[in-house]
């Protein structure tokens, strides 16, 4: 069947593009042990762009694709965070991204493989229709999910569901290497019981929190933690303006504090940091996609003993000394995943949030005219807005709500 879309191809001129191409529907397995199901057509409605998006046209360029397309073709149809339309059902949904031959989608082993929606090896969102796994079509709140036009507002909110799915997962297994890495510290020193000095552990574990870097991971990892650790001590460190929205959102928002690290060094950084805190921070949490974030944590030593860094970056390199790594008991958490879990918890907590607020819309006829010129120069610019979106099919969206 053909539809139109954006799709990426191994091509160093023109390695995203927008016209009729075919689809494909092959049986695909939500889990390990589940039956294969051919995908149900679905109409995509409201679609966010992410920086995975932007790494993938420049791998296009290179020409670094093959493993990533669908078996058999030689492009993919991007896209990977929005609401879809699910006709034979009548309903509103959100695609569960991640699935394949595997028992837990984010610790998959060496004899286990995945696909990702509009990543890796299935075709996403950024098209009239697909076919998406029926086991894979989340619900969203009742309210919402039988309209026959879904308010921008909440659209906007939705467009959130993956990264902030990433979010749970990223606190959850902060809680769990926390709550493990210092409980018998807490029984020593409370001299209590296992129980409860695992209690104490995992909520300590966020008493003195960095978060470095301040895209949206950023913010929904501050989210989470505060909406779990109300007096957790949570400082935001990066180059943005003290008076930018989205600092002013991380503050408002999250009851958070913020360092503008724009023309200071790695010292100067490090000494605020200590400066803020009285001291050594408790959790690192490098979300900057610079190599900076490591350098302050460890070689200047801003992380404090028994303390967690948690990388979620792609790209840079985390190096340490050996020595004080090992006197001080570090802990390096590095796992970029969610699961249906996730995504279900994030579909509720976004739908009565705020985030609404940082997602700036470009028009579709824009976007797809040129879709290469809107990624390098709006899209993806130093002055893009944090979140972009594109309404993709305007029948299904109520723009005055």
């Amino acid at each position: 069947m053909n539809t139109y879309g954006t799709y990426f191809v191994n091509d160093k001129e023109k390695p995203l593009r927008y016209g009729e191409i075919n689809i494909i529907n092959p049986p695909r397995e939500r889990l390990r042990g589940e039956e294969k199901k051919a995908g149900k057509i679905c109409n995509p409605v409201f679609c966010g762009f992410c920086g995975t998006d932007f790494a993938l046209m420049k791998m296009g360029e290179n020409s670094e694709l093959d493993a990533k397309f669908p078996f058999g073709e030689k492009r993919l149809i991007n896209g990977h965070e929005g609401v879809v339309w699910v006709p034979d059902e009548e309903r509103f949904a959100i695609v569960l991204i991640r699935g394949g031959d595997s028992y837990d989608p984010t610790r998959f082993t060496e004899d286990e493989t995945y696909f990702e929606y509009g990543c890796d090896k299935a075709d996403g969102l950024f098209c009239d229709k697909n076919y998406f796994n029926p086991d894979m079509l989340l619900h969203i709140p009742s309210e919402y999910e039988k309209l026959d036009r879904l308010p921008l507002s909440v659209a906007k909110k939705l467009v959130f569901c993956d990264p902030y799915a990433c979010a749970i997962f990223q606190h959850e297994r902060m809680c769990d290497i926390g709550e493990a890495q210092n409980f018998r510290v807490v029984m020593a020193r409370e001299k209590c019981s296992e129980q409860e000095a695992r209690a104490i552990a995992k909520n300590e574990t966020f008493n003195k929190t960095v978060i470095y870097g301040l895209g949206t991971t950023g913010l929904f990892i501050g989210d989470q933690i505060r909406r779990n650790h109300p007096d957790a001590k949570i400082l935001f460190v990066a180059r943005s303006s003290e008076d930018s929205q989205k600092v002013k959102f991380a503050k408002d928002n999250m009851n958070a504090d913020y360092l503008s690290a724009s023309n200071l060094s790695k010292g100067e950084i490090a000494d605020k940091i200590k400066d803020y805190f009285g001291g050594n921070c408790s959790v690192f949490v490098g979300t900057s996609g610079n190599q900076v974030e490591s350098r302050i944590a460890f070689d200047n030593e801003v992380l404090g003993c028994n303390g967690i860094y948690d990388s979620f970056s792609l790209g840079p390199k985390v190096e340490f000394d050996t020595m004080p790594f090992g006197f001080k008991n570090h802990v390096i958490l590095s796992s970029i995943n969610f699961t249906q879990k996730h995504m279900e918890e994030a579909i509720q907590i976004l739908c009565k949030s705020k985030f609404d607020e940082v997602v700036e819309l470009i028009d579709k006829e824009e976007f797809i005219s040129d879709p290469i010129d809107a990624y390098n120069n709006k899209i993806y610019s130093k002055a893009a807005p944090l979140k972009t979106a594109v309404i993709w099919n305007k029948e299904y969206i109520d723009e005055y709500k």
